[in-house]
């Protein structure tokens, strides 16, 4: 099987570089603008299952990206966003004046860091990985899964498949829109084939800014 695991467009937050977490943040025009050309990426590719984080940036990007086959559709919880707790909102600026060691750490340990009142890398993984694993569960060898999800999220269900630890999280990117492609016959035996591929909107040398989970 290969699964199509994206990321959400912009939102507002992202522009500004609003950490956002669980907060229901809707796309920007530029967010949907990038869903919409991931969507004539994904044309004339035959996805046999969607499925989603339930919160709307996640969601929405999903039905852009899908269009006349958004009746595909469903959402798992587990795939939401990291919560940050009382990050949330903040500018990066505004959370190094209040918590900067957390700040920090979360930059170079993010593995060791419990968000305020949120969650750890752990307690993701924990929950979007049997959401992976449901989202990919029955699909055959020439079934095709699109799974939108959120920074975090994407970032730990791809340390996973690649064998590393949550320690090398910022080693890669995840562009809004972006595509990772991966395959093979279940959940549990994936090899990555694309890592971060945005050139539905960015060129090769390019950056595709996105300045906060």
């Amino acid at each position: 099987m290969r699964l199509l695991l994206a990321r959400h467009g912009e939102t507002p937050w992202n522009a500004e570089g609003r950490y956002q977490g669980q907060s229901d943040i809707a796309l920007s025009p530029v967010g949907e603008a990038q869903a919409r050309a991931l969507g004539e990426r994904l044309r004339g590719v035959p996805i046999t299952r969607a499925v989603a984080s339930p919160l709307g940036r996640a969601r929405h990007t999903a039905e852009l990206a899908l269009g006349a086959r958004h009746g595909l559709l469903t959402t798992d919880a587990g795939l939401m966003e990291i919560a940050h707790g009382t990050w949330e909102g903040l500018l990066a600026a505004e959370i190094r004046a209040r918590d900067p060691d957390r700040l920090q750490a979360w930059r170079d340990t993010p593995q060791e860091v419990l968000m305020p009142g949120g969650e750890s890398l752990q307690h993701v993984f924990d929950r979007a990985w049997p959401a992976f694993a449901r989202a990919a569960d029955g699909l055959g060898a020439d079934d095709i899964l699109l799974v939108v999800a959120h920074d975090a999220v994407n970032r730990v269900l791809l340390c996973h498949v690649l064998g590393i630890p949550f320690a090398r999280l910022w080693s890669f990117r995840q562009a809004p829109t972006t595509l990772n492609l991966l395959e093979g016959p279940d959940a549990d035996r994936l090899e990555v084939v694309r890592l971060n591929d945005c050139s539905h909107h960015t060129p090769l040398f390019g950056e595709a800014v996105h300045r906060a989970l």
